[in-house]
């Protein structure tokens, strides 16, 4: 079945309002058609964890709240549907694709049929505007999410030191709370992500995982030919827009790059901080001790940075 319009997404929500009396907002039909792109099951997926678990009250009205909320239950759940998806992630021709679009690298010389199978799967689309993307935002936030488990179940205890006595999030703490855990349990981490080029990316995530299961989310932006991954923790009150970047043999330090590429990511956000994590990957890098460093600068634009070398 080909994915709906938005229009045919209108037209199925309709039927249930025409059945039951209970009104899908505008906004919200268009929230739901945004995060699926019309795939058809989560579509309906959505639709029936509102209606059926979330908003039993007909006189109710459907909001982009309560679609935003059942797509996060969604994930969480691992549905047959999206954990169906997660097997076909350790496929190794899957791998070689959705790999470098994890970590914003150029696809390389990929075989056509290969990158169709992935269309025809329903991982990736082509965009309008050119290239290959992910088929839609929910599949976005599944797929590092399911490749971030297997490091996610290796990680030790971690006391959340982060937290103030009244439960909100201390910034500097988190960051020593980060400091401390890649310095002693990092590098053995490693070995524990499913995809090796990305190893560093998955293993903070998964620490930061820990961090948002506490009240928190955690959002991802990537992208074929970007070079980075952008994560975005939100926690009560607090934003920390974080950028991470790999520093690779025959490259050059992407500091710079990165303080500009956080810069418009940090003015996206309508935030005046952040965090650069370069990821040193050479084969000559100093022992851990040595280049696990912090220090504080300041982009073009006025922004504060903590840069983190790990």
């Amino acid at each position: 079945m080909r994915n709906f319009n938005a229009t045919e997404v209108g037209q199925l929500y309709q039927q249930h309002t025409e059945d039951t009396g209970q009104v899908f907002t505008n906004e919200a039909i268009q929230t739901a058609f945004d995060l699926t792109q019309g795939q058809p099951w989560l579509v309906n997926a959505l639709a029936k964890e509102v209606v059926e678990e979330m908003v039993t009250d007909i006189n109710v009205a459907i909001t982009p709240e309560h679609i935003f909320k059942a797509k996060e239950i969604l994930i969480a759940r691992q549905d047959t549907h999206l954990d169906s998806l997660a097997e076909k992630l350790r496929e190794p021709r899957v791998k070689a694709i959705i790999e470098p679009m994890l970590a914003g690298e150029a696809l390389g010389d990929t075989p056509s049929d290969d990158r169709q199978y992935l269309i025809d799967l329903g991982l990736l689309r082509r965009d309008p505007e050119g290239g290959l993307v992910i088929a839609n935002p929910i599949y976005r936030e599944v797929i590092p999410r399911v490749l971030v488990q297997g490091t996610q179940d290796s990680l030790p205890h971690i006391s959340p030191s982060w937290l103030t006595k009244s439960g909100e999030l201390n910034i500097d703490a988190l960051l020593q709370a980060f400091l401390a855990f890649w310095r002693q349990h990092g590098e053995p981490l490693l070995g524990s992500a499913v995809y090796h080029e990305i190893a560093p990316h998955l293993v903070l995530m998964a620490f930061l995982h820990r961090v948002v299961n506490g009240g928190g989310t955690l959002e991802r932006e990537y992208a074929i030919g970007r070079d980075r991954m952008d994560l975005c923790l939100r926690y009560g009150k607090i934003t920390l827009g974080i950028e991470l970047k790999v520093w690779r043999d025959k490259k050059k330090d992407p500091l710079e790059a990165g303080l500009e590429q956080l810069d418009a990511y940090l003015a996206r956000l309508g935030e005046d901080f952040g965090w650069l994590v370069i990821f040193d990957r050479r084969s000559n890098a100093l022992p851990l001790e040595s280049r696990l460093t912090t220090q504080i600068t300041t982009t073009k634009n006025g922004r504060s940075v903590t840069v983190v070398r790990g």
